[in-house]
């Protein structure tokens, strides 16, 4: 099952958090993949500096704009699975 982690943290918030989990859950639904993501949010991960959205793929960091959410979960998220 492929961990996907969403921060939730002050910056990441700031920076569209909420949207990209809202895309997220959406897309999870649209595809039917509860049984291969174990999806969740979490508090920093220490990428504050960077711009976007951290996010965690199967331990991997990434940075995710929020208006590339949908994108990045087909190209990267769903590449994992």
């Amino acid at each position: 099952m492929l961990e996907l982690n969403v921060c939730i943290g002050t910056s990441c918030h700031i920076k569209g958090a909420y949207n990209v989990i809202q895309t997220f859950q959406q897309m999870i639904e649209e595809k039917k993949l509860h049984d291969k993501i174990n999806f969740k949010s979490s508090f920093c991960m220490k990428e504050c500096a960077k711009p976007g959205v951290s996010v965690s793929v199967g331990g991997e960091k990434r940075r995710v704009p929020a208006e590339e959410a949908r994108e990045f979960f087909n190209t990267v998220v769903i590449g994992k699975i």
